[in-house]
């Protein structure tokens, strides 16, 4: 199953990256190799951040699957990937490493080839702006890259750049810090039963965002409300954790920040 999964991925996400590049594929269908440099690079940063999670749990001893790639006929081909946990998570030691693996390992990969991805890119000037958002992370990167940039100045990004733009963003939704989200996990692990307080605020800024900034939150909202705000306990829950994974957690919500982006689109 999931081999079949990844191969659909793999060709809705072809065919996404194609199509953003402005192939016709119905009179060019193999012209779809144009969708390479975005679907592959794309997949890979998938790729890292579940197989980050998969290792971890090995490590603990967890039974696990192989990642499941979701493809979707979207403008970026896939609703992403995620793994099943089969076993019950012991301590918080085991939430924190296996929560923090994905995104971290995701991280590693989506940072490179967002600097790979806009030296490809092209500053334009006089342009209308770009219809992206950029994170503090995302923003930082540009600067290294580019400079300073003036006001009327826009870079229009690579294939491989936008690839890196949705591994950041992905990153970010996966470590909101509510229910069983990556972010959640970190979150419990850390502060225990605080993270419900955490999680209603971050929800409470999610719906707001949502009618100031970029309307998909309030649908993202929707869907943290039905999957539960509140992470559950760990079987052996009274288990602390040393002060080396308190420190990782830490640095997981401080990665959160830079790369969450208010409004996406």
């Amino acid at each position: 199953m999931q081999l079949l999964l990844f191969i659909l991925t793999l060709l809705t996400t072809l065919i996404a990256g194609a199509l953003q590049q402005g192939v016709d594929l119905l009179h060019s269908p193999l012209s779809i190799w144009r969708g390479i440099p975005f679907s592959f690079t794309l997949l890979i940063i998938l790729g890292a951040h579940e197989f980050g999670h998969y290792f971890m749990s090995r490590r603990h001893g967890a039974d696990v699957t192989l990642p499941y790639f979701i493809p979707a006929p979207s403008f970026i081909g896939t609703f992403g990937a995620f793994i099943k946990i089969r076993s019950r998570i012991l301590d918080r030691r085991m939430l924190l490493d296996v929560g923090a693996a994905g995104p971290v390992a995701g991280l590693i990969v989506a940072v490179p080839v967002v600097l790979v991805g806009l030296a490809l890119s092209e500053v334009r000037m006089g342009a209308q702006g770009s219809p992206l958002g950029g994170s503090l992370l995302f923003s930082l990167l540009s600067w290294v890259v580019f400079g300073s940039l003036p006001p009327e100045a826009d870079i229009v990004l690579h294939p491989i750049a936008f690839s890196g733009w949705i591994g950041l963003l992905v990153t970010s939704l996966n470590l909101l810090p509510v229910g069983q989200l990556d972010g959640g996990h970190v979150a419990y692990a850390v502060w225990g039963t605080k993270q419900r307080i955490l999680a209603r605020a971050v929800f409470v800024l999610v719906v707001i965002l949502g009618f100031t900034a970029w309307s998909g939150w309030l649908l993202w909202a929707l869907v943290l409300y039905l999957m539960g705000l509140d992470h559950p306990p760990a079987v052996y829950d009274w288990i602390p954790l040393d002060e080396g994974r308190k420190t990782v957690g830490r640095a997981v919500m401080v990665i959160f920040v830079l790369t969450f982006t208010p409004a996406p689109f």
